[in-house]
């Protein structure tokens, strides 16, 4: 057990587990973006890093299919930034609410050496999509391309060209996917963690494992911060989430189904 998974298990509140806790009616979540953890600046200008911290964020609501309402920001601010700067940081987060008709009700603001953001964001749902649900025969995909992530990162890493339109600057969140497909998913969450990470947390939420029908190499199944859907649905309900992701031009990869087995993932740990 990692020490991530560790500091979860100290804590016994059964609404912990999923994309983000479901509290009277209220779709619950909160993720941290810190500047030389999560980004550097010289990667993002600060309207970017505004705008991801936000879309990281939503993402777990979409996950869960969940319509995003309000957010809460908490943000620590270098004495170095200026007015202008500040006005940058407020265009990304403005932008992302805006996208997904949230209003941002309050929060704080500390003095720091560096940019650390949190966001909590408050959404809705009729029909939550959890990780708790997938059954043995069910099939397991993924939705979009994944890897250009990680590829960006590690160029970045090497002081060297990353493509803009990579996954890593650009996450695209599947809401309109989620909410047509949800009566025939049984379990879903984003990849934020690589796809073979967060099919190791699937695996645990179901007590499955997986027979691959097709081979992911660890260019993509280690890559985090994708923010695609992992998903599963019954096997009967194949052509018409093919026929629903074709309608999208959205590509959807079938690349497992779950079996009675267990579940380890290969990749190298993205927490402590």
């Amino acid at each position: 057990m990692n020490k991530e998974d560790f500091f979860i298990s100290c804590f016994n509140s059964k609404k912990i587990g999923d994309d983000a806790a479901i509290v009277e009616g209220w779709i619950i979540s909160k993720d941290a973006f810190f500047e030389n953890v999560h980004f550097k600046r010289e990667w993002f200008c600060l309207e970017e890093i505004a705008y991801k911290s936000m879309i990281i964020n939503i993402s777990d609501s979409i996950a869960m299919n969940a319509d995003p309402k309000y957010a809460l920001l908490a943000v620590a601010l270098p004495s170095s930034l200026t007015r202008a700067d500040i006005k940058n940081l407020h265009k990304g987060f403005d932008k992302a609410a805006k996208e997904f008709g949230i209003e941002i009700i309050g929060g704080d603001t500390v003095s720091n050496i560096k940019i650390d953001i949190t966001v909590t964001i408050l959404a809705k749902s009729k029909k939550p999509l959890k990780r708790v649900g997938m059954k043995a025969g069910h099939l397991v995909a993924y939705t979009g391309h994944l890897g250009s992530s990680k590829k960006a990162l590690d160029s970045l890493l090497k002081n060297a060209y990353a493509n803009k339109k990579s996954r890593f600057f650009s996450p695209v969140l599947r809401q309109d996917f989620i909410s047509r497909t949800r009566n025939s998913l049984s379990s879903g969450m984003d990849i934020s963690d690589g796809l073979f990470s967060d099919l190791q947390k699937l695996s645990k939420a179901n007590r499955l494992g997986y027979n691959f029908v097709e081979k992911i190499p660890k260019s993509i199944g280690c890559s985090g911060e994708e923010y695609e859907m992992l998903i599963s649905f019954p096997a009967r309900e194949r052509k018409k989430m093919q026929r629903l992701a074709s309608s999208q031009r959205l590509e959807l990869t079938v690349f497992a189904k779950a079996s009675r087995k267990n579940y380890k993932s290969t990749c190298k740990a993205h927490h402590f």
